[in-house]
């Protein structure tokens, strides 16, 4: 059979896949839709599916997720497309199959494109035919080398974009050429095969963001091209880039044998489908641009596209929320110390108040004692009630904070539920910081915390969850006979069920992401829930580059960035920290009951403005004039470029700019989506009529696409700016 090309189109995007002939298919080219289509060129292209099975391996050997022998197997068999009207727009889906004719797997990646979105999302559906069963160590959710044949550039002109990630020092960017990544430039002809290296990035256990971000790009150097990516999955996952004989490669997998002890069986009666990936393209002449910014405003589109996919009901609103615990209550609420906190919250304009960690505590010592979830009588001698009576009282929606997969070693709860309803290794439960973790594939479990949430909702009208997770609990369980990580991967995916079946049950309820900050920071959960805590970090003058760098990873209308301004902060200090939550979600805290009337006022401008600018946020998309890897420095800036209502061309641009301690007076912004526009900067917050608000002297060089600004007062300083296009 000859080789042939077969084109698609989902609507924002076009792909082009080789199939037939002697080569399995690959994935040629992705571009969006306002691209030439691309020349196939002579090459193969790297296989779409790479599978990993137990007796056959990869040649030649390697720690890669490249070269399988199965998947150099696999051939075309079929393919079909369809289209479908969903909440999400139209969406097309394309399905590819393929078979192994010496295992009999077949291997069927499925394609879906929403139109006006430059992206796909897809995974891999692994089945057999056939008796027997095979062993499978990792698959590929989506294989490509396209980049490349899309650009016409080569491998050495570009450069790889990635992310690391920790408790308080969450979404560290770095751009590093591919070659000095771990693709040296070798002799494949002479060697008779390509370099063996890769550069790989693996997140691990139960925390997706724990390590490193699952979300990368690579960028062409000159700006006319960068193709991006995110793995959705709120567990294990793994990303390479590597070179073959076949051409350079970005791989994306859920967990692996080697990196996360997963493997499972794959027979007749039991398929194996991978967790989703996005794909999502930029191009120079496009709207986005095909830079860092074009790239990660692609994966922005495609967010929202998962968003709306999950809401038939319509966007969910976007309340302001204040949070009682950091730099404030810091988990020791009493009715004493919330009431006056839910008056002053009130009248600075928040709609929501979570009463954050510790309204369960009764000895002071409730960390290993978690899992029952009932109010504290000590803390609350009149009942959780009054509190909860007042903030409706108030018009504001109640809300509370919950870690539903951990159950405390002193907890009740621990002796009463199933010995199966836990992680266990070995017969022993898993024990991580005084915890057990729950297993919701048990029914036990998930139907204790059905009873906690609709307890909660019902006793004391709880409109608002904030659900952390402070534990990794290792490779997983094997309960049940499962490698460890098989056991974690079907945990993963029950608590994606869950919480469908929860918001299902309750759909008014608004729900936070949380894991000690942001330590589960994906579209798996994100593609379910409003709200994402972007940091625990407690320190003002840290936080600037965290709430910056959040829009590569999360909308920015559910970028729950902390405002915490301070009765014993200097004006700037507080502007500081107020203009942080601004252009994301402003998510308030602070002894906001311990002010005097001008700080008190300058919290409720905040608020306010945030308020008037959301509907623009919930359009706009991320950028970062000041680039987003590298080390911070003492200037941080982030903005967003907000479409006109009609989604054309043009729009303004919002910055949020931070001076940090020994950063000079004058700053020059570049603005590339401005260059050449005649636009008028104006500061949106603080007030120039305000506290403390003196003017930063702007002026916008239209040929140059950059505003200037000087900032008269000493460091902390911020403000957020609009750049009005006239």
């Amino acid at each position: 059979m000859s080789r042939s090309l077969l084109s698609w189109s989902g609507g924002g995007a076009r792909l082009t896949l080789a199939l037939g002939g002697d080569e399995p298919v690959a994935l040629l080219s992705l571009r969006p839709a306002h691209a030439p289509a691309a020349p196939p060129g002579d090459a193969p292209g790297v296989p779409l599916v790479e599978v990993l099975a137990l007796g056959h391996g990869r040649f030649p050997g390697s720690h890669r997720y490249a070269d399988t022998v199965v998947g150099r197997r696999l051939h075309h068999t079929g393919h079909t497309e369809s289209r479908a009207e969903t909440p999400a727009g139209r969406v097309g889906e394309l399905r590819v199959e393929q078979a192994d004719p010496v295992t009999g797997l077949t291997a069927t990646s499925v394609f879906r494109a929403v139109e006006g979105v430059p992206a796909v999302r897809t995974w891999t559906e692994l089945a057999l035919a056939g008796e027997g069963e095979v062993r499978i160590q990792a698959v590929t959710s989506a294989v490509t080398g396209a980049f490349l044949a899309d650009s016409g550039l080569p491998l050495e002109e570009f450069d790889l974009l990635y992310g690391d990630c920790d408790w308080v020092a969450e979404s560290r960017w770095h751009r590093v050429p591919l070659r000095e990544a771990g693709l040296p430039q070798t002799d494949p002809a002479a060697h008779h095969h390509a370099s063996r290296s890769r550069f790989a990035l693996t997140s691990r256990s139960s925390w997706s963001t724990g390590e490193h971000l699952p979300t990368g790009a690579v960028v062409a150097r000159d700006g006319s091209w960068a193709l991006a990516w995110q793995i959705e999955h709120n567990g294990a996952w793994h990303w390479e880039a590597g070179e073959t004989m076949a051409g350079a490669y970005v791989a994306l997998l859920g967990p692996t044998d080697a990196e996360h002890q997963w493997s499972t069986a794959v027979t007749a009666g039991r398929g194996f489908t991978t967790v989703p990936v996005s794909l999502a393209v930029a191009a120079g002449g496009g709207a986005d641009g095909g830079g860092p910014d074009g790239a990660l405003a692609a994966l922005t589109r495609q967010r929202r596209a998962l968003l709306r996919g999950r809401a038939p009901g319509g966007t969910p609103p976007l309340p302001v929320v204040f949070n009682d615990y950091m730099n404030t209550l810091m988990g020791d609420p009493t009715t004493e110390r919330l009431l006056p906190l839910v008056d002053a919250a009130a009248g600075a304009g928040a709609e929501y108040f979570c009463i954050d960690a510790g309204w369960y505590d009764e000895d002071g010592h409730w960390w290993d004692s978690v899992g029952e979830w009932r109010p504290s009588a000590t803390r609350f001698p009149g009942g959780l009630a009054e509190v909860t009576d007042r903030i409706r009282a108030h018009g504001m929606v109640p809300g509370l904070w919950l870690e539903p997969e951990v159950v405390g070693v002193r907890s009740p709860l621990a002796r009463r539920l199933p010995e199966e309803a836990f992680f266990r290794r070995r017969g022993e439960r898993v024990v991580e910081h005084g915890r057990f973790h729950l297993d919701l594939r048990h029914p036990a479990a998930t139907a204790h915390l059905d009873s906690v949430v609709d307890r909660l909702v019902g006793d004391f009208g709880t409109g608002y969850l904030k659900l952390d997770h402070n534990i990794m609990p290792g490779a997983g369980t094997d309960t049940g006979g499962a490698a460890p990580g098989e056991g974690l991967l079907e945990h993963n995916r029950a608590h994606l069920a869950w919480l469908d079946a929860l918001l299902e049950r309750h759909p008014g309820l608004l729900v936070e992401n949380c894991a000690s900050g942001a330590m589960r920071m994906d579209y798996a959960l994100l593609s379910r829930l409003h709200l994402q805590s972007t940091s625990d970090q407690q320190n003002p003058l840290l936080y600037p580059p965290i709430a910056a760098a959040a829009p590569a990873s999360v909308l920015p209308e559910q970028a729950g960035n902390w405002a915490y301004a301070q009765p014993e902060m200097t004006d700037g200090e507080a502007v500081f920290t107020l203009a942080g939550g601004i252009l994301g979600r402003l998510y308030l805290a602070g002894r906001l009951d311990r002010m005097d009337a001008g700080r008190l006022g300058l919290v409720r401008e905040a608020v306010a403005v945030h308020r008037a600018l959301l509907p623009e946020i919930a359009r706009a998309l991320p950028l970062w004039p000041l680039g987003l890897a590298g080390p911070p420095g003492p200037w941080v800036a982030t903005g967003l470029r907000v479409p006109p209502p009609d989604g054309g061309a043009g729009g303004d641009v919002l910055l949020t700019v931070w001076r940090r301690p020994g950063a000079p007076a004058a700053l020059e912004l570049p603005v590339a989506p401005l260059r050449g526009a005649d636009a008028a900067p104006e500061t949106v917050f603080p007030s120039p009529r305000g506290t403390g608000a003196a003017d930063w002297p702007l002026e916008w060089d239209a040929r140059r696409g950059a505003l200037r600004l000087t900032c008269p007062v000493p460091a902390p300083a911020a403000r957020v700016i609009r750049l009005r296009r006239r």
